[in-house]
């Protein structure tokens, strides 16, 4: 406050009375490229000269009349009270002292300080380093311009990542950079990042910028197979799954020792082969690179022919080691079975008769052999007993 005194006098006796004009002026924050008031208030104003002045002292006002050709100063108001002029589009370059001055017997004033705080901009990120599989990943979230400089921040999952911060002061502004490096596996890729800014201008706010990392990795390759066994006749479709960061553009086919057949029709992965015969037989290959490695697989065609065959390798890969083995035949077990045991059943049943006859024909035989015993005994009990031979052996006929 500044204070300018008047001594009265009055008559008979001298009266002295301090009569104190005052000029305050208040500091202001703004946001660059807002709208600023800059206010000098008055107190006791006896219609003394106002003189309001930029940080470099050049005069913008001279008591309420344009001093200084800026259309984006405007006296808005001028009163025994207060003085108020708007300084629209504000930069940092307009930040500085005001000077309110107000003349009287000497000349006194007061500064208006005008802050001018510049937000962050969403931060970018750059990749110093690419992430390649079983490597790391270097990542700079970048805020070129704050004032005062703005606070950065790594995200992961909702976990915070520690990065070395950078800060280089361009003047008036501050440029901020947060570095993180990260190890980094094929099942990262598509990873979800974020940088968060911090500032007071933003009133709690936070700038984000989200990043997804891409994971650079050599290609895999897998040979979809068809289902089922395939017979003379038959179309052949084997679809060339691939992945891989960058996807390859291109996938190559071919047979393993000789040439795709004529009827052999490339569609993007797709190969397909329509009208089989035994001469398509073979080992079939898709191949397919990027800048970062390469891989195949292949696939083993047998077709069946009028013989029965009984194993098909579905698939042989490097990729996918494990090979489907089927069993299958062009005669119907069922039937063969069938046959098989109709004649074991009748061989077993010759058998059983003829064991059966074969015992029945031995207790004849003993029968037989017991009766004769019998007819000898009587004999020779009458040959004993002095009766004649013959008549007992006639008796025993009859």
């Amino acid at each position: 406050v500044v204070c300018t005194c008047v001594w009265l006098y009055a008559t008979r006796f001298v009266l002295m009375h301090a009569h104190c004009q005052a000029v305050q002026a208040e500091n202001v924050t703004v946001l660059e490229g807002g709208t600023a008031q800059i206010s000098c208030r008055l107190q006791n104003y006896d219609g003394s000269i106002v003189v309001i002045q930029n940080p470099r002292r050049q005069t913008l006002f001279f008591n309420g009349t344009r001093a200084l050709k800026d259309d984006r100063f405007q006296m808005v108001l001028f009163t025994q009270r207060l003085v108020r002029i708007t300084l629209t589009n504000v930069s940092v370059s307009d930040e500085g002292g005001y000077f309110c001055q107000l003349y009287t017997d000497s000349t006194h004033h007061q500064v208006a300080t005008l802050s001018v705080l510049v937000p962050p901009e969403t931060p970018t990120v750059e990749v110093k380093q690419e992430a390649v599989e079983g490597g790391e990943a270097e990542l700079t979230c970048v805020s070129p311009r704050s004032k005062p400089a703005a606070t950065l921040r790594w995200m992961r999952k909702g976990r915070e990542i520690a990065g070395v911060v950078s800060l280089q002061d361009n003047g008036k502004t501050f440029s901020v950079s947060s570095t993180i490096r990260i190890p980094v596996e094929r099942k990262d890729d598509g990873a979800a990042l974020s940088c968060e800014a911090f500032h007071p201008a933003l009133n709690g706010q936070k700038r984000i910028r989200h990043y997804r990392l891409d994971v650079y990795f050599a290609p895999t390759v897998r040979i979809v197979p068809p289902a089922g066994i395939l017979r003379e006749g038959d179309s052949l479709t084997l679809t060339c799954s691939v992945t891989g960061n960058p996807l390859p553009r291109n996938t190559q086919w071919s047979k393993i020792n000789d040439t795709l057949p004529e009827r052999a029709e490339i569609s993007g992965t797709t190969l397909q082969i329509s009208r089989l015969s035994q001469s398509h037989n073979g080992t079939y290959l898709c191949q397919a690179q990027n800048d970062y490695g390469r891989a195949a697989d292949h696939y083993t065609l047998l077709v069946y022919g009028d013989l029965p065959t009984h194993t098909i390798c579905l698939s042989c890969s490097s990729s996918d080691p494990g090979a489907v083995v089927e069993t299958h035949s062009a005669v119907p077990y069922a039937v063969i079975g069938g046959v098989l045991a109709l004649l074991v059943f009748t061989v077993i049943c010759v058998l059983i008769v003829t064991i059966w006859c074969s015992v029945r024909q031995k207790g004849s035989y003993l029968t037989h052999e017991a009766s004769g015993l019998d007819e000898h005994g009587e004999v020779q009990e009458a040959f004993l007993n002095g009766n004649d031979a013959s008549q007992g052996k006639k008796e025993y006929l009859l």
